[in-house]
Parts: structure tokens; C-alpha cells; sequence
């Protein structure tokens, strides 16, 4: 079959994953199975089953075909095409081999989890933005993802990020400043405005990406990880440790003495920003990914009166503020420590 018609019979889909074999099975989900399958001219490929007798999984594999198959960038998952027959409702996907991020940091067997250094790491989380900067502003339709989370990055097999699982994404039309809708996504990473109100913006993912990327930067769990009875979840830990300026103390120890501390502060800071509890103060941060890559780059010059002249010019006004409130904010904390 030519894999760009994009449709499956389901005697390819079932030849392909041994008649569905448990041993071929990756995840599952609430509505979904996903399997491993082998096409007939050697493509490695993930099917995803959803649940026919669902009117969620009904409507997670409308939207999914809908949203994902406009949509082609390096860091979303490529959808190969789709098998609707009988009571089967296919989804066939490009195959992840390292699965997912919350896998490979996670996972409960430990001999699952994926040993991650710091390059890896940094690159996952500009992988994200990229692919979310696209779906915000460079796609030609604009998408708000609504479900970020470990669980929908892949790995493929040189740990680079793509994100997947576009059943609960919703267009944002040119004009609209909100949309407002039924709430649907993951306790953890839902933004507040988005959990209480149904006020959905692009602004909603933005909060989901700063979540992630303090997981991956800590390698621990919003959701599971409980430092000390006094903290709540793992945003509420690195909030104190920013305020108190000891945010490396949330750094995977894993990591050991292996990483950059000024990228790694840098990324911190980044995904608190983008987790800021209020959606006016959270910055447009997706949109601006590259400028974030290049303050990484040159993170070794220890002020911003210091960075080259050019980095300075790549920086849009609203990051520079936010760039210049960080360190302040940095100074102050020490200053008052010191007294």
C-alpha cells in the first residue's frame, strides 16, 4: 500500500500486528490499545484501537483524523492513515522507538526507565515548544492542543519529541480571543483558567509545557511526587526553591554533576514562567522558542549586559522583560538572604 492514501484494509492491520497479539501491545489508554505492527514492505508502524462502543473514543478518532492529518512538522507524530471496518477503528502511526517520556522517566518497572543526560533532556523540551509553536502560530489552522503531558511526547530513536494524541484538541479560529468549551485533559497539567472556567487560549498548552518541562528537568512526577508534607505537588516544591534561590535542588540527581547549571536554570526558570498560575503573567513563550535557544546558548555569559550584541537583537521585548524579571527577581531573593 502506498502509505500516503492514507487508508488501511483491516486484513493489513491485523497481518501487520499478528491479529492484535498481546505481545505486540505498547499501551493502553481509557478509550485506546496501541499495538506494534510490521507492514508488508517492511514499515514499522503503532496502530492505535480505539473503543467503538465509546462516544469518546468515537469522538477522539473523528478529531484525531481531522486535526493531525492537516498537520506535518518534525516534532508532531506523523499519522500514516486510518482502518474503519466493522466495529474497528484504526489509527496507524509513524512507530516511536524509545515510546514516551513518561515511560522512559517514569515507568514503574525500573528497568523500563531510559537513562536521559542533560543534552537529551534540553533537546526534548525545545522539541516540544517547537512543535507547539507550530501548532499556535506557524500551522495554516491554529490548534490548542489541550492534553501536553509526558504521555503524549514520543521518543523516536534518537530521543527526539513528538507529539502526539490530538483526540482532545480544538481549532482556535482567527479572531476568537477564547474558546470556551467542555473540560477535558489530565489533572496536573490542566492550566487553572482552563480547570475551573473552560477558558481555553493557547496560553492553556503553554501552562502544560512549563509542567513538562519541570519534569523532565527534575525527573519526577507533578503528579506523584510529594517532596516534604508541606508541599503539595512538584510545582508547588519549585516555586520555594525559586523563591528561596536554591531551584537546582529540583534537578534530577540522576543527572549527578553531569549537566549545565546555567542551562538548567535557564530551562527552570522557563517552565515556572510558563507555569505561572495566572494566564496574563504567563508569557507567550511558545512562540518564541528560538530565542530561548539561544539564550541556552550562550547562558556561560552570567548577566545580560554581558551577552553579544546579536542575541540581544533576536529577543522580542516581552522575552527580554521577562529575561531581565528572572535574574532581578534572582538578585533580590539573594540580596535579602544576605542581610
Amino acid at each position: 500500500m502506498d502509505l500516503q492514501t492514507g487508508f488501511f484494509t483491516l486484513k493489513q492491520i491485523k497481518a501487520a500486528t499478528k491479529n492484535f497479539d498481546a505481545a505486540n501491545k505498547l499501551g493502553e489508554g481509557g478509550f485506546c490499545s496501541v499495538y506494534k505492527g510490521l507492514l508488508a514492505d517492511g514499515t514499522v508502524i503503532a496502530v492505535k484501537q480505539l473503543s467503538s462502543k465509546s462516544k469518546q473514543g468515537n469522538r477522539e478518532f473523528i478529531n484525531e483524523i481531522g486535526m493531525i492529518s492537516a498537520l506535518q512538522h518534525p516534532n508532531l507524530v506523523k499519522l500514516y492513515g486510518c482502518c474503519v471496518e466493522g466495529n474497528q477503528m484504526l489509527l496507524i502511526y509513524e512507530y516511536m522507538e524509545n515510546n514516551c517520556v513518561s515511560r522512559a522517566l517514569f515507568a514503574r518497572d525500573p528497568t523500563c526507565r531510559l537513562k536521559l543526560d542533560w543534552p537529551t533532556r534540553k533537546n526534548i523540551c525545545l522539541g516540544i515548544a517547537r512543535g507547539l509553536a507550530y501548532l499556535h502560530e506557524e500551522s495554516r489552522i491554529r490548534i490548542v492542543h489541550r492534553d501536553i503531558k509526558t504521555s503524549n511526547v514520543l521518543l523516536d530513536k534518537n530521543f527526539n519529541a513528538k507529539i502526539s494524541d490530538f483526540g482532545l484538541a480544538k481549532l482556535n479560529e482567527d479572531g476568537n480571543t477564547h474558546i470556551s468549551t467542555r473540560i477535558a485533559g489530565t489533572i496536573g497539567y490542566m492550566a487553572p483558567e482552563y480547570a475551573m472556567r473552560g477558558y481555553l487560549t493557547a496560553k492553556a498548552d503553554v501552562y502544560s509545557f512549563g509542567v513538562v518541562a519541570l519534569e523532565i528537568v527534575s525527573g519526577k512526577s507533578n503528579t506523584n511526587y510529594r517532596p516534604k508534607e508541606e508541599f503539595v505537588y512538584l510545582l508547588d516544591w519549585a516555586y520555594v526553591l525559586q523563591e528561596r534561590g536554591s531551584l537546582l535542588e529540583s534537578v534530577d540527581p540522576a543527572l549527578g554533576s553531569e549537566y549545565s547549571s546555567e542551562e538548567t536554570m535557564v530551562m527552570l526558570n522557563v517552565a515556572l514562567l510558563c507555569s505561572n498560575a495566572s494566564p496574563t503573567l504567563r508569557p507567550k513563550i511558545l512562540a518564541h522558542f528560538h530565542y530561548i535557544e539561544h539564550l541556552i546558548m550562550y547562558m556561560s555569559y552570567k548577566s545580560l549586559s554581558h551577552m553579544p550584541v546579536i542575541v540581544l537583537c533576536f529577543c522580542t521585548f516581552e522575552l527580554m522583560l521577562m529575561i531581565r524579571f528572572v535574574y532581578m527577581r534572582q538578585w533580590w531573593i539573594r540580596f535579602i538572604l544576605n542581610i
